[in-house]
């Protein structure tokens, strides 16, 4: 059974097994005093609230000529993470997915593989909030320095409230890199429909004819960097993680198992985004998060939701219980099999806001690893600035999720064949999921205002964006406080620019969806990343 809210997450008794029903039925509006926190396993966990923002032209144009499109993932480069006073910099790479597209209308454009690079600097406001730095002589060079340096048309944010204000985020784009496959050949963002084609012995999504035929068919929605200066890339179409090294290469391959494999009635690979296969990810809702442990050895994979098998018929808030994999990666980069694989239940809203029944499921973004069994997710809703319907927001945020006492599928039918672990409507009693709360709540209307946004177009303020995808964790560096972190999270603008190029042809929309970042302080104790050296 499942608790019926209104509000946020209540606990409730599935068979004999304590359980979280993930329902929300009204918008879920963060009312607390900040800091909140939250307690796992006797750890106490605190979100200290937004301390940072700052935008990017929607219409501003990347190293290869096509407009640059937000943040399907986004990481730090290891070991570049620097503090002065106020002010920490560092060299942030950035995913942009596939390129624009239209599926409804058969739009897709030969969009090459690529990762974006930016100077970020980070300026907090000084004595604890008292000023937006680069807003007054008080703040310091480096802030003045990126402020001068802004792209045209750039303003950074600055408070209304001058009780605390946050301070801003600069990023600066200076080239990037082009993913190529283990020939060379540049992926493209194209739709592969039917079109397959083998490297390496294994078989991959590309088109056939058209645009993009003969490459590789990349919708890339998840980074992770490893301590060779070489990266993994999730993609949506195969669900495959691709290992890369340090300029761009294709070196491996990690193919998921058949329970995840998109696979037509036949068994055979059905990797279109265009309609959900008859087994495997559903179209679109592939590889959306995936992150190493902090000690390197674990590459944690997981599914944007449910598997098409374990999806109930109806709406989409059936689609709840995703599946999480972990690689153990200490001695294979690209490991066959996996040696965990947990089901992960996502919240499911109801999206008019109203307190009616749910129907959707506030999807998954990203994930970044705490340890070997805790990690954060950014779930959220399809609604924002950017969204077609005008309904309103009612769920975004990043939860805290533990493994720890959850039934491992590997090995099982349940990973390498496609049986569902459903039961009827719900899942199945010898199957435990891991449990999560909520942690970082995105929509406080408080912290969102300092930063000049809101959950509604007005009062001078810009909407909060639909799609929030992409999250980092650096450390603070604060001598007297060694726990804190900052929490980058990024939005996917969808290359929704008033002036947009696309692969030399114009792809303009009516409105511009600038580029977000938004940087919020926690408290994470005994967090510490050996797989990006900047602690």
């Amino acid at each position: 059974m499942r608790v019926h809210l209104v509000g946020l997450i209540a606990t409730c008794l599935i068979g004999s097994v304590a359980a979280e029903s993930l329902e929300v039925r009204k918008p879920d509006i963060a009312t607390a005093p900040l800091p909140r926190s939250i307690e796992d396993g006797g750890v106490t966990y605190v979100d200290q609230g937004l301390v940072a923002a700052g935008s990017l032209p929607a219409g501003t144009v990347d190293f290869l000529g096509d407009t640059l499109g937000s943040f399907s993932s986004l990481q730090i480069e290891p070991g570049t993470w620097r503090r002065e006073g106020d002010t920490y910099t560092g060299v942030l790479w950035t995913l942009p997915d596939r390129g624009r597209n239209d599926p409804e209308h058969g739009l897709f454009y030969d969009y090459r593989g690529r990762m974006h690079r930016f100077r970020i600097t980070v300026a907090l406001p000084r004595s604890g909030f008292a000023d937006a730095v680069g807003s007054h002589p008080s703040g310091s060079k480096a802030a003045r320095d990126a402020k001068a340096s802004l792209p045209k048309g750039w303003e950074p944010i600055v408070s209304a409230n001058p009780a605390r204000s946050v301070g801003t985020v600069t990023i600066m784009p200076y080239g990037g890199k082009t993913l190529k496959d283990f020939n060379g050949k540049a992926f493209t963002g194209a739709e592969p429909a039917k079109g397959i084609l083998t490297e390496h012995g294994i078989v991959l999504p590309a088109p056939a004819k058209g645009i993009g035929a003969g490459k590789i068919s990349l919708d890339a929605e998840s980074l992770q960097f490893t301590r060779d200066g070489g990266f993994y890339v999730g993609d949506e179409y195969a669900a495959n993680v691709y290992r890369f090294d340090r300029s761009g290469k294709l070196t491996g391959i990690i193919v998921p198992p058949k329970a995840i494999r998109p696979l037509d009635k036949d068994g055979k690979p059905d990797f279109t985004s265009l309609k959900p296969p008859a087994t495997g990810r559903r179209n679109n809702q592939g590889v959306e998060g995936m992150a190493l442990s902090p000690d390197g050895t674990r590459l944690f994979v997981a599914l944007q939701s449910a598997l098409v098998q374990d999806s109930l018929p109806g709406d989409a808030s059936g689609r709840t219980l995703t599946r999480v994999l972990v690689y153990d990666v200490s001695h294979d980069d690209t490991p066959s099999t996996p040696i965990g694989h947990y089901v992960v239940e996502l919240p499911s809203y109801t999206a008019s806001g109203d307190g009616g029944t749910p129907d959707k499921t506030a999807a998954q973004s990203e994930i970044r690893v705490l340890d070997d069994h805790r990690f954060l997710m950014l779930a959220r809703d399809g609604a924002g600035w950017g969204a077609e319907g005008g309904k309103p927001i009612v769920f975004k945020q990043v939860m805290l999720v533990d493994i720890d006492g959850a039934t491992n599928l590997a090995g099982t039918p349940y990973e390498t064949d496609t049986r569902s672990v459903l039961e009827g409507k719900h899942l199945r009693d010898d199957i435990h999921a891991a449990s999560s709360k909520p942690f970082v709540n995105l929509l406080d209307p408080d912290d969102l205002a300092r930063a000049g946004l809101g959950l509604t177009v007005g009062e001078g303020r810009a909407q909060i964006s639909e799609k929030w995808e992409a999250m980092d964790l650096v450390p603070a560096l604060d001598a007297a406080h060694p726990d804190d972190v900052f929490l980058l999270v990024g939005n996917d603008n969808d290359f929704i620019a008033k002036h947009c190029v696309m692969d030399g042809q114009r792809c303009d929309s009516p409105i511009d969806n600038d580029n977000r970042v938004l940087v919020y302080r926690l408290t994470l104790p005994g967090f510490r990343s050996t797989t990006a050296p900047n602690h």
